[in-house]
């Protein structure tokens, strides 16, 4: 991938090269997308980040929210540099304090997702990024306990769809960027 940084120069940064698929994981029949050798990767980790800051910049986001575990790898950095707030999305137990909880399918098994119940007031403006999107289960779950809290969310973000399985049906009516598809 080739485009200009923010310096004028260009950035050649091989994003789809660094992530690697890994079959019959964490069960079989899955195919992982594994986005470790990407953020172990200095330029393919900064591209990737500047991808979602490029995109989001004037969309005056207050907090990123990041879905556990992969999303917080991305959304951090992509709120520091948004000069946002980060805002944690966890599975049970990892929250102390008072908290909201949903539950969600995966496309093999079940789990729930929390946020505490002061993570973002009411008309705060959220953008919510995962590392990917597969049946639309996690990130239909964080929609809805920011919904609880009152947040508008300005936008969804992923780095990775898997198309054939159909996640945005999950999402409908909400605006969502994806970066890579497969």
């Amino acid at each position: 991938m080739c485009r200009k940084g923010r310096s004028g120069r260009a950035v050649t940064a091989p994003i789809e090269q660094l992530i690697r698929a890994i079959p019959d994981f964490p069960i079989p029949g899955i195919l992982f997308r594994d986005i470790t050798p990407l953020l172990a990767d200095p330029q393919g980790f900064k591209a990737t980040v500047d991808l979602f800051v490029e995109r989001y910049r004037d969309a005056k986001v207050e907090a990123v929210v990041g879905i556990e575990a992969r999303g917080y790898m991305l959304g951090a950095p992509v709120a520091y540099a948004l000069g946002a707030g980060f805002v944690a999305v966890r599975k049970p137990g990892k929250l102390p304090g008072e908290k909201f909880s949903e539950q969600y399918a995966l496309e093999y098994g079940t789990n729930t997702l929390e946020i505490h119940a002061d993570a973002v007031g009411h008309g705060h403006r959220v953008l919510v990024i995962d590392d990917l999107l597969a049946t639309g289960g996690t990130i239909a779950a964080t929609l809805r306990l920011l919904e609880k809290l009152g947040a508008d969310v300005v936008g969804t973000a992923v780095l990775i769809e898997l198309v054939a399985l159909n996640g945005r049906a999950a999402l409908a009516g909400n605006d969502l960027t994806s970066f890579i598809k497969y």
